[in-house]
This record gives structure tokens, C-alpha cells and sequence, in this order.
């Protein structure tokens, strides 16, 4: 009998060694490769602090069995995550010492403490005292003495044999430990000579240093190697019941830097006692994860690898477009009041969002405003927008999700500034996080309420919007911004459930919904009728949605996945799931739009949506899923849904051997996302 789910670590990885693949496609410009490492790097920093974490708390249990959801055992899939993360991490080796190869025939090349030149000896000498000395933290290790690695953090382990003396006749060598701070830049431009570009990681410059951190030591040699920790990073909410919520969130994120070890990254060039030293020191010989790497380590940091004023070496730029009918320079809510529009960012300007909140916190004839926030960038402008509209007697309610994972202090900070402001801050559901993207303000006109607003597949994020693939519908459609509203009053006054016509709502109809859509197609397909379901989501992991869909699958409805990341379904078995194709689309955007489209016998119904197909979107948030009922809007999704369908670039198939195969790249040529920034730079060229 054959699995009909894939295990979604498994399959997670998957995803990731997609991300490798772009890191490894020659095709691509060379800075843009190395960030493909960065972005590698760090999605497995957060999968290790998060689910890594949570499977080696089950593999440590009491529990019987000690097996996560699927039937793995815990110990097991602990250690095939770490065999297949060590090979992974090779490939990701071999794909960078390619990439610098790249760069050195473009004349920039990456030194190391042995090899400076003469002319950047003043240079060098300059920088570490002025920028890199005054940020150190560096410990003289004690085996009896307890001392913290932080979590997520790089270090040099420096070892230095000393030279025989009264003051140390028992002690051959001295451990010393080096933060390397993700405060300090880790990529160093060197001044240029002639036409050749040097670069220096700020490891190798504390390397190059060692004589001026260390003179108090008396040693023969000295020696360092990179390591890089990763802790537990799941949030412990329980405990004192008088802290308040906003305390607790505080200090869980604190004990994140001292949470129990789950990976050590290790230079495998380092000296065996000294890797023995660390070892014990972390305690990691118990379910801890420990990998073989390279000299450097904490590649995330590629992410924001210098750009070295080489854009022949970049991505070719795409200016964001506009959209017909939304002018910046004149009332978008005016606009809005006749027809609805939709964003598509980034491939249209995320402006037209910070404009509209802009517009409501000015109009006297807006009293109210009410949205949700998941993630916010640093300085948002949208923060700013709603303070604004607070200081002119506007009542703005703004729910703000604290457990937003790894934003969360950023969120309290935001928090923070809203309250100040005259905003009424609200946290949202107890046991429930808070993943809706809608937005509703109330217009007095004619002496009656007009409701105008937007829902969005993703966050209001005026960074991320830039490489985040997502849709936001401009609406002033009552049926729907009132069920909006009800949302809101949910997440006010949890205990009261209220009902939707419209709305998909997590999380206590979006389940039902989606499998009421489907029996719609199941049925007509048993009548012969025209059926399909084509659905693009970031995760499919929910086994009964699943199973609902192999259901279809079985009675002759054709189903088109496109999932980003975690895909736990199996297409393609015969007489079970062979009406199911999946692809995965990894590109310079981040594919993050969750769409969903209906056939309906040639009437198709279409959603856009906050959730993924996963049990926590479905049952354990509160998500919102909205239909399409403007034209347009609706070709517009289909079309691009199509579009990306057939992509033969970057597109690769998703099946049970998981070998993240490339479509074959036959004419026509189509890379979904260049093909999706013309198709909307059409429209806006037609009229």
C-alpha cells in the first residue's frame, strides 16, 4: 500500500533544496545567486529553531510512541532530517565556491586574513578600530565555569597554545569565544585597486586582528574556526498569571538566546578536542543536530550581500506599474466607491495601500477605521498613517498580533507607538493567532454609513511588498465589507460566532466551505458537467482537505496545485490521486498570493485568501478568504493563474519521487513572473 501523504519536514526541505537550485542556476545574475545562499541558510536557521525544535521536544517526551503527526517516529526523522541536511549543506558548498569563481572573472574577489595587500593594511587597521573593536564580545572560555551561546548567533572559537611559564605550567591551551554581532556589516568593501574589487568577511578581519585582541596572552600559535548555534525558538506563554500578555511575550522571546541548543554548525577543519570542548559545553550529544560545514558560516547574512554598484550583476529592475482607473494623484476612495480594483504587488506599486489609509485619516467624512496587522516593517508608513488619522478624532481600532514568529518585538514596538498615538491596540483571540489581512472604514455620506476596504493575501508591509507575489481587493461592496466587519467583532467579542455568506472565515467555516466547493465540482463531474479545481497556495499539509481532494481526483475532477513550499499530498497514483498535477514556482518574488478557483460548469467561482491549506490556518487562526465578483478582477486571477501554470523556466514538478525536476523548457519560453509584469503592463498600455 502506497503512502497517500508526504511528511512535511521532508517535504519542507524539498522546498528548500529548490531555493538551492536558484543559488545553483548559472543563468541567474552572480549577486542574485548569492542571496539565493543567504535565503537557503536562513530558512533553515528558522526551520531548526521551530520545527526541528518541536520534533526533538516529542522525540523527548514521555509520550507513547513518541511519533509526530504522520506516524514517524521522532528519534527517526530527527536524524534523517540531519543527514539530509548535511548533504544539502555540502551541495550548498560546492555552489558557493562556484559562484566566487564567478565573481573572481568579474574581478571582485574574497580575501581572508593571510591574504591582505599592502594598501589596505591602513585601511583595515582603521576599520577594526573604529567599527569592529568597540562591538566585540570576547570570552576566555572556563571548562568550570557555565558560559551562554546566544541563539542564532556565528562565533570564532579561537584556541591558543601557550607558551610554558610559571603562571601556566598545567595548561597547554587557553579557548577563547567571539560573538560575531549581526550588528556589524559582514561584508567588507575594500577600497578598490585599479579595476579589481576586494571583499573581506568581518571574520577574517577579527582574524587579522588576533595580535591586538589577545597581547595579553602569552601564546606559541593561535587558531579559529566558525561555529553557529541554533535554539529553540518556540514561544512559552504559560506561567505567573499576573504578567500581562505583552510581558510574556517579552520574556519568552528573551529566553530564546539561552533556550535549549538544536543545531551546531561547525567548521570541519577544527581541531577535534576543541570540538569536543564545545560539544560538551552546549550538551549536545543528546538529539542535538550537529553538521560539518565550511570556514564560514551564518550565510543568511548573503541576503544583504552589497550590490558593488555592479548591476550587470543584478536583477534587471522592474519599475512597479499602475493601475487604470487608480490614480495616485487623485481620490482612490472616490474610486473605489463604483467599481472594485485589485493590487497585484509587486508587480503594481504598493502606494495605492499607504494612499488609501492616507486619504481616510484626512477625509472628515471617515469616523472609523479597523485592521488587522500581522508583520509591519521597520518604519512603517502605515503605523504613521494611523496615528494620523487617531490625532484627527478619528476612532481606529488596530489588532496586532504578537506572536507574529520572529517579529514579535518589532510588533510590540509598533504596538507601542500606536497606543501613544491615540489608537485603540487591540491582541487579538486568546489560543488563536490573528493571520487575517483586511482593512474597513466607515464614511458618513448622505447621513448614512458607506463602508470601503480592502482584503489582502498578505501582510501591509511596505518592504516585503516588493518581493512578496500577493493580491489586495479594493472594495466598496457592502455584502462583503460587512461580513469584514463581523470579523472584527469576532475578534472584539470571541464568544459570539457569527454567520458568513460571503466570507471563507477561519477558524470555524473555512473547513466547511472549501469542502462544500468541492462537492460542488464532484458533482459536476459525476454529471459530465465542467469541473476543475485549480488552487495556489504557500502549503498544503491539512490531511482531510487532502483527502477531500484525492475524493475529487476519483471522480474525474482535474485539479492544478501550485504550492510554494510544504506540499504533503501525493499527485499522480493511479486510481487514486492521478487527476492531481502540483507545481512550484521559485523565482526572484517570493510566490506568497493564495488563490482558489472553482469551475463551477463554466461560471467559475474565485477566492483570494489569508490561509494556507495547512490544519493551523484551517482550525488555529483567525483567516479570512473573499470572493470575486468583479469581472475583470476575476479573468485577471485566472489568467495569471494560467500563466503561471505554464511556466517551463522556473517551474518544477512536485511529485512522490521529490526530485524537484525542472519542466521541460520547450517553446514557447514563459517565466510566469516576467510573463505576469507584461500582462499587467498591457493593461495599463491599452488604456
Amino acid at each position: 500500500m502506497f503512502n497517500r501523504f508526504i511528511n512535511r519536514d521532508h517535504s519542507w526541505l524539498d522546498f528548500n533544496e529548490r531555493v538551492l537550485q536558484e543559488a545553483e542556476d548559472e543563468t541567474l545574475p552572480l549577486i542574485e545567486r548569492l542571496r539565493f545562499i543567504g535565503i537557503f541558510s536562513n530558512n533553515l536557521d528558522e526551520f531548526f529553531k521551530v520545527r526541528y525544535a518541536t520534533i526533538k521536544k516529542i522525540a523527548q517526551s514521555s509520550k507513547t510512541g513518541k511519533k509526530v503527526l504522520g506516524g514517524k517516529v521522532a528519534i527517526k526523522l530527527l536524524e534523517e532530517i540531519t543527514d539530509r541536511v548535511i548533504k544539502l549543506q555540502s551541495k550548498s558548498n560546492t555552489i558557493l565556491d562556484s559562484i566566487e569563481l564567478g565573481l573572481k572573472k568579474e574581478n571582485i574577489h574574497f580575501i581572508n586574513e593571510k591574504q591582505v595587500l599592502p594598501e589596505h593594511v591602513d585601511f583595515l587597521n582603521e576599520y577594526f578600530i573604529s567599527k569592529i573593536s568597540p562591538a566585540l564580545v570576547t570570552v576566555i572560555l572556563n571548562k568550570k565555569i557555565q558560559q551562554d551561546f546566544t541563539d542564532n548567533s556565528a562565533f570564532l572559537i579561537v584556541k591558543m597554545k601557550l607558551k610554558e611559564s610559571n603562571e601556566n605550567k598545567n595548561k597547554k591551551n587557553e579557548y577563547a569565544l567571539i560573538e560575531i554581532l549581526n550588528d556589524l556589516e559582514r561584508f567588507i568593501v575594500l577600497p578598490k585597486n585599479s579595476d579589481t574589487q576586494y571583499v573581506m568577511l568581518v571574520d577574517d578581519i577579527i582574524r587579522y586582528n588576533f595580535n591586538k585582541i589577545f597581547s595579553f596572552f602569552n601564546y606559541n600559535s593561535i587558531e579559529a574556526h566558525m561555529i553557529k548555534i541554533t535554539r529553540d525558538a518556540e514561544l512559552d506563554l504559560e506561567g505567573h498569571a499576573s504578567k500581562s500578555y505583552i510581558d510574556k511575550i517579552m520574556e519568552s522571546v528573551e529566553d530564546r538566546l539561552i533556550n535549549d541548543p538544536v543545531r551546531m554548525v561547525y567548521d570541519s577543519s577544527i581541531a577535534k578536542d576543541t570540538l569536543k570542548f564545545i560539544i560538551n559545553k552546549l550538551d549536545l550529544n543528546k538529539n542535538g543536530s550537529i553538521i560539518p560545514g565550511g570556514r564560514y558560516h551564518h550565510r543568511r547574512d548573503y541576503m544583504n550581500f552589497p550590490s558593488l554598484n555592479r548591476k550587470d550583476l543584478l536583477y534587471t529592475e522592474l519599475e512597479p506599474l499602475t493601475i487604470p482607473g487608480l490614480d495616485l494623484s487623485l481620490n482612490i476612495i472616490d474610486a473605489i466607491s463604483t467599481k472594485d480594483y485589485m493590487i497585484n504587488t509587486p508587480y503594481h506599486t504598493f502606494s495605492y495601500l499607504i494612499k488609501f489609509l492616507r486619504e481616510a485619516a484626512l477625509d472628515p467624512k471617515v469616523k472609523k477605521i479597523k485592521i488587522t496587522i500581522y508583520r509591519l516593517s521597520k518604519s512603517s508608513q502605515i503605523v504613521s498613517a494611523l496615528v494620523n488619522a487617531a490625532k484627527n478624532g478619528k476612532n481606529v481600532l488596530a489588532q496586532i498580533e504578537l506572536q507574529a514568529r520572529f517579529d514579535e518585538e518589532n510588533n510590540i514596538e509598533s504596538a507601542a507607538k500606536l497606543e501613544k498615538g491615540g489608537v485603540n491596540v487591540i491582541f487579538g483571540v486568546p489560543g488563536l493567532k490573528v493571520h487575517s489581512k483586511i482593512c474597513v472604514i466607515e464614511r458618513e455620506e448622505k447621513n448614512k454609513v458607506k463602508r470601503y476596504g480592502f482584503i489582502s493575501t498578505g501582510n501591509f508591509n511596505e518592504e516585503t511588498a516588493k518581493i512578496y507575489t500577493d493580491h489586495t481587493l479594493f472594495t466598496s461592496n457592502n455584502k462583503i465589507l460587512k461580513e469584514v466587519n463581523k470579523v472584527f467583532n469576532f475578534i472584539q467579542i470571541n464568544y459570539k460566532l457569527k454567520k458568513y455568506n460571503h466570507l471563507m472565515v477561519s477558524p470555524h467555516y473555512t473547513n466547511n466551505s472549501i469542502f462544500r466547493l468541492i462537492d460542488n465540482e464532484i458533482f459536476y463531474s459525476k454529471k459530465g458537467k465542467k469541473a476543475g479545481i485549480r488552487i495556489k497556495v504557500n502549503s498544503i499539509s491539512d490531511y482531510k482537505i487532502i483527502d477531500k481532494l484525492y475524493e475529487a481526483s476519483q471522480n474525474g475532477v482535474k485539479i492544478q496545485l501550485i504550492v510554494r513550499g510544504v506540499c504533503s499530498l501525493v499527485p499522480g497514483l493511479k486510481g487514486f490521486s492521478d487527476n492531481i498535477d502540483v507545481i512550484s514556482i521559485i523565482d526572484r518574488f517570493l510566490e506568497h498570493s493564495r488563490i482558489m478557483i472553482f469551475q463551477n460548469n463554466n461560471d467559475p467561482k474565485v477566492y483570494i485568501s489569508s490561509a494556507d491549506l495547512m490544519t493551523r490556518n484551517i482550525h488555529e487562526r483567525i483567516e479570512v478568504g473573499c470572493p470575486i465578483y468583479d469581472y475583470d478582477i476575476k479573468n485577471q486571477i485566472i489568467d495569471t493563474f494560467s500563466i503561471t501554470w505554464n511556466d517551463n523556466v522556473k517551474s518544477r514538478i512536485i511529485n512522490r519521487k521529490r526530485k524537484n525536476i525542472l519542466k521541460n523548457n520547450k517553446a514557447p519560453i514563459i517565466r510566469s513572473q516576467m510573463a505576469i509584469y507584461q500582462y499587467y503592463k498591457s493593461i495599463m498600455e491599452d488604456k
